[in-house]
């Protein structure tokens, strides 16, 4: 199973277990990648997907949630520098990127759309680090906001990017889908899993 490494959360750690339970006999290999690894030739038997572009239609798909992003900033850089209240009002902040070979660049475009080059200070090939930059306080980013949500240390600037939102999907090679382990299992994660964004964030 592949997924970018935040969806690997202990919440949803949490339903895998539940599954072990039922289902001793099936054992996980967890692949915690943003790349898109190939499904069809068996680089995993399912992803779990954030994408703006339709999936490849030979694979199977169950739609998670819609995938909102905006853009944050640490207390600690809100205390130094104040937040911006709208993308018009971007002008003298820092801003922190991601972007890597192979993967999508959506935020370094977005930012390339509305900021000066120079405002962007740093950019990371691994989004981890661009996360831990943005608590740190070294600039403000751009971040899902389900994973934020529950961060008491990172303040949501204004509204999200509607532009930015994305499929949150979880695909299925379907040579895997034949095996009754991968069957019992999709049956079982994906309306759990798709609970947890529904719900509202853990008490701070």
């Amino acid at each position: 199973m592949t997924a970018y490494s935040g969806n690997f959360s202990p919440r949803v750690a949490t339903i895998f277990s539940e599954f072990s339970v039922l289902r001793p006999d099936v054992s996980f290999e967890f692949l915690p990648s943003v790349e898109v690894l190939d499904l069809a030739a068996g680089e995993a038997d399912i992803a779990l997907r954030l994408t703006r572009n339709l999936p490849d239609p030979e694979l199977i798909c169950r739609k998670i949630s819609t995938a909102r992003y905006a853009l944050y900033g640490s207390r600690t850089y809100a205390e130094k520098h104040g937040l911006p209240v709208s993308t018009e009002d971007l002008v003298n902040h820092a801003f922190v990127s991601f972007l890597r070979e192979g993967v999508p660049s959506a935020f370094h475009d977005w930012l390339i759309r509305h900021v000066e080059p120079d405002q962007i200070r740093q950019t990371y090939s691994e989004i981890d680090l661009m996360h831990a930059a943005i608590r740190s306080g070294h600039g403000l980013g751009i971040m899902n906001v389900k994973l934020a949500e529950s961060d008491d240390t990172l303040i949501q600037c204004f509204a999200p990017l509607e532009e930015m939102n994305s499929e949150h999907l979880m695909l299925i090679a379907p040579e895997a889908y034949r095996r009754p382990e991968v069957k019992a299992f999709t049956k079982f994660f994906a309306p759990r899993y798709a609970a947890v964004f529904r719900s509202p964030p853990p008490t701070k």
